[in-house]
C-alpha cells in the first residue's frame, strides 16, 4: 500500500479530477486526491496524494504556488482565457513602461472577485454550473495574496507579455490577468497557464501519467513517491 505523494505533471486536455481517476486505475488505489484544481487548459504541478497522505490534502493545497503566464492584451472573454467567447476587443494604446506598472501594482494583496467560470460555491450551487446557463450571480470579493510578479517576455507586436506569478492559496490568474487589462483600459485574457511550483513540489520533478504508469509495470512506483513523514518534516523545518 502506497502512502505518499506523487508530483504529477498534468498535461492539457485533463482535468483535475481526470488525473486522479487516471492514477487510481494505474495505481488500483481508490483512496488518491489531488491538491488544488487545475483548469483543463492549463498543466503543470499537480501534488496527487495518496493512502493515508490523503489527510494533508489541505495542508499542500494552502501552500504558495508559482505559475508562468501569458497575458493577451486587447481582448476580453467570459471565462477570462483564450478558450472563451470574445466580449469586446479594443485597441492596446499604453507603452510597456505603462503596462509594467499596471503589472506590478498588483503585486501585494488585493481583492479578487471569482470568476463565473470557477468551482466556488454560491448557495450551493458551483458558479461555472450557473454561468453554463448564461447565468451571472453576485459573488464576494476575495483577499489574494500576489507575493511577486516577474515580466519574463513582453512582445508589443502581439501585446502579450509573459510572466511569472508567486501567489497564495485561492489567486485565479486569470482573473489577475483580466483585472490587469482592466486597468489598463484595454482588456486581456490569459493565454496559456503553467503551474511550475506547489511549495517544494517543483515542475523539474514532476511525472507525467505515462511516466507513472511505466514505473509501476517495472516495479519502480517507490523512486516517484514522497513519504507523507519526509513532507512533514520538511514542512516543520520550514515553520
Amino acid at each position: 500500500m502506497i502512502n505518499g505523494i506523487i508530483n504529477i505533471y498534468k498535461e492539457k486536455g485533463y482535468t483535475s479530477h481526470d488525473v486522479v481517476a487516471k492514477m487510481r486505475g494505474i495505481l488500483k488505489i481508490k483512496k488518491i486526491g489531488h491538491t488544488g484544481t487545475l483548469d483543463p487548459d492549463a498543466e503543470g504541478v499537480l501534488p496527487v496524494c495518496i493512502g493515508k497522505a490523503t489527510k494533508l490534502v489541505d495542508l499542500i493545497t494552502d501552500k504558495d504556488k508559482t505559475y508562468e503566464t501569458v497575458l493577451k492584451l486587447g481582448i476580453t472573454t467570459d471565462t477570462q482565457d483564450i478558450t472563451g467567447t470574445i466580449l469586446k476587443t479594443k485597441e492596446v494604446t499604453a507603452a510597456p513602461p505603462e503596462i509594467e506598472a499596471a503589472i506590478k501594482g498588483f503585486i501585494g494583496e488585493y481583492m479578487q472577485l471569482p470568476p463565473m467560470y470557477s468551482a466556488v460555491k454560491v448557495h450551493g450551487r458551483k458558479l461555472y454550473e450557473l454561468a453554463r446557463q448564461g447565468k451571472e450571480v453576485e459573488r464576494q470579493r476575495r483577499k489574494v495574496r500576489i507575493h511577486d510578479i516577474r515580466i519574463l517576455e513582453m512582445n508589443e507586436e502581439a501585446h502579450e507579455v509573459t510572466l511569472a506569478v508567486d501567489c497564495g492559496k485561492g489567486t485565479y490568474i486569470r482573473t489577475l490577468l483580466h483585472d490587469i487589462g482592466e486597468t489598463l483600459g484595454c482588456g486581456g485574457t490569459m493565454k496559456s497557464l503553467v503551474r511550475t511550483a506547489v511549495g517544494s513540489f517543483k515542475l523539474e520533478d514532476a511525472h507525467s501519467l505515462a511516466e507513472i504508469e511505466k514505473l509501476v509495470q517495472n516495479g519502480q512506483i517507490d523512486q516517484a513517491v514522497l513519504p507523507m513523514e519526509d513532507l512533514l518534516s520538511d514542512y516543520a523545518k520550514v515553520t
